[in-house]
């Protein structure tokens, strides 16, 4: 299995422990006479430039490797309880544009228990080869046993381009396998394109708390590696045609590193997730109190949907984290967006502009929000979405 490119020289090492302490991961304890590096190391040199005798060494792996072995885009098909996470599919939609920018082959990854169907319905989206790795075990998402798994199939397949939502699960999981390949990583991308003179992956996303927008390449080595933003992209369509073929890899779960064992699992209270909701409703500095998201609140539940939040909003304590719409936030893609005293940052426009219908109220005529709004009302939001609830109550009543 996949082996950090680390190592302590026994014949320097005198066994006198300064690397334990260094180490801000805790990855290095003591094993008898010498110190070993656990499979959790992040590789962040702080034992080589601690270490007296220059015992521990990074191998430089960057450059090496031949970067024309390398093609082909792979993404990542996060599944949990068995249903392949909604990232997917938009992955494997710009996975196709970028492949086939490239003239090269689309390949998905599936780990998990019962992947048969997500893998067919990966093969019916656009990828040329599905991977699957199945067992009971890999059922939940740990780091150790996934990142090995699909560190051994980077290095057999060779992708140029390794691709992995931006969710909690990829988040954890992208740093860990580009760690382990010694390779780059951009993290949180919102937009991915191909340089069409270098080829390489343009990379771009939010810097500065959002303030600019950071394109970012990987020229020296491979798979270039980005994670990216839920909603930002359209997923790939069902193409019955252009069924792609599905590989069954081997799994050997007593070779894996395995540190986590799962106890229990407890979904999340939060009754309608911003992300997946088809409907939300947000609130902004223009409540002009942290009590004003009452109103949002009662909007949003007879609409039937979820309560967002502008970042202003959040820094100021009014909402949760959770709630915030836009870059430093939540990307959203709602059939129906409502910015209700929102100006409309551009940091906050990214996050929601591409929803189907957005509507706006604000007291100034000159915001920002109407340029991106469907329908807008200029007015008092304390007048209009009491109004508006009441109707949309009443209608539901009359339906």
């Amino acid at each position: 299995m996949s082996e950090l490119p680390i190592s302590i020289d026994k014949d320097l090492c005198t066994g006198c422990g300064i690397c334990v302490g260094a180490c801000p991961f805790g990855s290095i304890e003591m094993v008898g006479d010498y110190p070993e590096i656990k499979d959790d190391c992040r590789l962040c040199n702080a034992c080589v430039e601690a270490c007296p005798e220059g015992a521990i060494t990074i191998k430089e792996t960057e450059g090496e490797a031949d970067l024309s072995e390398y093609r082909g885009v792979m993404v990542y098909a996060e599944q949990r309880k068995g249903v392949v996470h909604p990232v997917a599919y938009e992955l494997l939609g710009k996975g196709r544009e970028l492949a086939d920018q490239l003239g090269e082959p689309l390949f998905a990854v599936l780990i998990g228990s019962d992947v048969k169907a997500g893998a067919e319905e990966l093969a019916v989206r656009s990828a040329d080869k599905v991977y699957t790795y199945e067992d009971p075990a890999l059922e939940d998402f740990r780091d150790d046993p996934y990142s090995a798994l699909m560190a051994d199939l980077v290095r057999e397949v060779k992708p140029s381009l390794f691709l992995i939502g931006a969710t909690s699960i990829g988040r954890s999981l992208g740093p860990k396998l580009a760690a382990v390949l010694a390779t780059g990583l951009t993290a949180d991308c919102t937009g991915l394109e191909i340089d069409p003179e270098t080829r390489l992956l343009l990379q771009t996303r939010p810097a500065y708390g959002g303030n600019i927008m950071a394109t970012i390449i990987c020229p020296n080595s491979r798979p270039q590696m980005a994670t990216v933003r839920y909603k930002m992209m359209k997923e790939a369509d069902v193409d019955q045609d252009r069924k792609g073929e599905i590989v069954k890899k081997p799994v050997d779960m007593e070779a894996l590193p395995d540190r986590v064992k799962i106890i229990d699992y407890q979904p999340s209270p939060e009754q309608v997730n911003i992300v997946d909701a088809e409907i939300v409703v947000s609130g902004g500095k223009g409540l002009g109190e942290p009590s004003g998201f009452a109103v949002i609140e009662e909007l949003a539940q007879a609409l039937g949907g979820a309560v967002g939040a502008s970042r202003p909003t959040v820094d100021e304590g009014w909402k949760e984290y959770r709630h915030q719409v836009g870059l430093s936030g939540r990307t959203v893609r709602p059939k129906l967006y409502m910015a209700c005293g929102i100006s409309g940052a551009v940091q906050h426009l990214a996050g929601m502009k591409t929803s189907d219908v957005i509507i706006a109220i604000n007291k100034d005529r000159e915001a920002p929000i109407f340029s991106v709004s469907t329908l807008g009302a200029v007015g008092d939001l304390y007048e209009v979405i009491p109004i508006l609830a009441e109707k949309v109550r009443k209608h539901k009543g009359d339906a």
